[in-house]
């Protein structure tokens, strides 16, 4: 309701302003429903529903003390980003996202050799078809291997910086999250979704904002996991090009 949205609005006001504990558990408090339902959506993942609303009730603690009420973004906006990114870690740090079929994480490694040389080759990003065409793949396995990888990229601490190399990515690593620092950065993008079309726009959020992979957006909305994967590349670039231009030109 309008009224209990500028009531929230101004609890936030009042906080930033005295860091009252009392306040804050309040806000807190009245948005455990979005961390519990951000919960939900990972509670697939091989983790009790438990301990993933702890973790979302944690990630919600950390936005409520770190928004800033004098920006233009809703609170759920930004509270979703450091929720899922969260979760995202603690799921990462107990390497759920290494189940992928081994072929899967093989194709990943093959197509990560081959990106680079072969869009300098075409002088442009190569399409799934060209990867596929690559690597002697279908573009379904491409598309799958892909994604698979950026779960692949997130738990396998041991997997070698570069061939060649000996140093692992754990070892490369520091110990800040460095996306959690950058939520705020991230919800301030929120706005240029309005400047996309419909289909885009529902495909973005269901994708970033709520965390479903390529293949269950393309079961919920009865396209193919391609559409889902060439839609999402369009509004990433047209994302892109927006936050290049200066400011009121949009």
């Amino acid at each position: 309701m309008p009224a209990d949205r500028e009531q929230l609005r101004e609890t936030f006001r009042r906080y930033a302003d005295t860091r009252d504990l009392t306040l804050r558990d309040q806000l807190v408090e009245a948005h455990m429903g979005l961390a519990a339902y951000l919960a939900r959506r990972f509670a697939n993942r091989g983790q009790p529903l438990e301990d993933l609303t702890q973790v979302a009730a944690l990630g919600l603690l950390k936005a409520v003390e770190r928004f800033d009420p004098s920006l233009k973004v809703e609170f759920s906006t930004y509270a979703t980003t450091t929720i899922v990114g969260e979760l995202k870690r603690y799921l990462r740090d107990r390497g759920w996202a290494v189940r992928a079929p081994r072929r899967m994480q093989e194709l990943y490694l093959t197509l990560s050799r081959v990106v680079d040389p072969l869009g300098q080759e075409l002088g442009r990003s190569p399409t799934i078809g060209e990867l596929a065409a690559e690597v002697g793949a279908s573009e379904e396995e491409v598309l799958e291997a892909l994604e698979a990888g950026q779960a692949y990229r997130f738990a396998s601490l041991d997997a070698p910086r570069s061939e060649g190399e000996g140093d692992t990515v754990g070892e490369a690593m520091g110990g800040e999250d460095d996306e959690l620092a950058r939520a705020e950065q991230r919800a301030l993008l929120a706005p240029m979704l309005a400047h996309l079309p419909a289909r885009q726009r529902q495909i973005v959020h269901l994708r970033f904002f709520e965390g479903l992979t390529q293949s269950e957006i393309a079961r919920r909305l009865g396209i193919s996991q391609m559409q889902v994967s060439r839609l999402l590349s369009r509004s990433v670039a047209q994302m892109r090009s927006l936050a290049k231009e200066p400011s009121g030109e949009q």
